[in-house]
């Protein structure tokens, strides 16, 4: 299927590893021209090294440093990206996972981080953006978490902020329709990366288990039996950040291998 975004220009959020970084790779793939962030500009310059070295096709690729709990940062990696491709067309709004704990570990600290990192960075990104994409039109998909449909034990940050997400999205759909600015959210269940890793860890030291145990365990849930690849939810993304999408807005799609029981 051609996409139809070759030439068009993506902010990608959070992106120096991970499912962010998976996105990053599968724009680039599609020819889109990307921005990638994070707060480290050593693994920011290593990823679009990698993105290179693979061949890019017509997409190219830069970074900007950027912590997105601070308002400067988010303002100035929106107006490089101006400045280095000319407009924006595509917003992939990502953000790294917030902390594990029950309600009486976290601080207020806590929730006033994960609200900035997790909830504000995005509403922050989008506003910045607007301008650009409500001259001729965009695609927002903000990467959440299964935990919108299934609470995730443990999560408690998580369950909370990336639900706010969800709000915010079908909202938005209804306010910027008429711009032909279609935002969506995308719900990844447990995708092999670092994070998923980490959290699994996580659970098996609260168990007092093996990794290893918990991953078995974690797999027996997914209808196809296996955790996701971060290529095969970065497809996802590509396609609901392109031209081929032109009547989905306001949507959350679970990519989980069917893990969620939720209907």
């Amino acid at each position: 299927m051609d996409l139809q975004v070759n030439g068009k220009v993506a902010i990608v959020a959070a992106s120096s590893q991970g499912l962010g970084k998976a996105c990053a790779k599968q724009l680039v793939k599609e020819g889109v021209h990307v921005m990638i962030s994070g707060r480290d500009s050593n693994k920011l310059e290593a990823v679009k090294e990698e993105i290179l070295s693979n061949g890019t096709g017509e997409g190219k690729i830069d970074y900007v440093q950027c912590d997105l709990t601070n308002p400067h940062d988010i303002k100035q990696l929106v107006e490089v990206t101006q400045q280095t491709f000319g407009k924006i067309d595509i917003l992939v709004n990502n953000s790294g996972g917030p902390p594990a704990g029950t309600f009486e570990q976290i601080t207020d600290e806590d929730w006033e981080h994960s609200f900035q990192l997790n909830l504000m960075s995005y509403v922050r990104l989008i506003r910045a953006v607007l301008a650009d994409m409500k001259k001729s039109g965009g695609r927002i998909v903000n990467i959440a978490s299964a935990s919108i449909k299934q609470p995730i034990p443990g999560l408690l940050l998580s369950n909370t902020f990336r639900t706010g997400v969800v709000g915010l999205a079908k909202t938005l759909a209804e306010e910027l329709g008429s711009y032909n600015i279609l935002i969506n959210t995308v719900a990844p269940g447990k995708i092999a990366t670092d994070r998923v890793e980490q959290l699994d860890q996580y659970t098996a030291d609260k168990l007092n288990k093996s990794k290893e145990e918990v991953q078995k365990a974690s797999i027996a849930t997914i209808p196809l039996n296996r955790y996701g690849t971060p290529s095969e939810f970065a497809q996802v993304v590509a396609f609901l950040a392109s031209e081929a999408n032109t009547y989905m807005t306001g949507s959350t799609f679970l990519i989980d291998g069917g893990m969620v029981k939720s209907i």
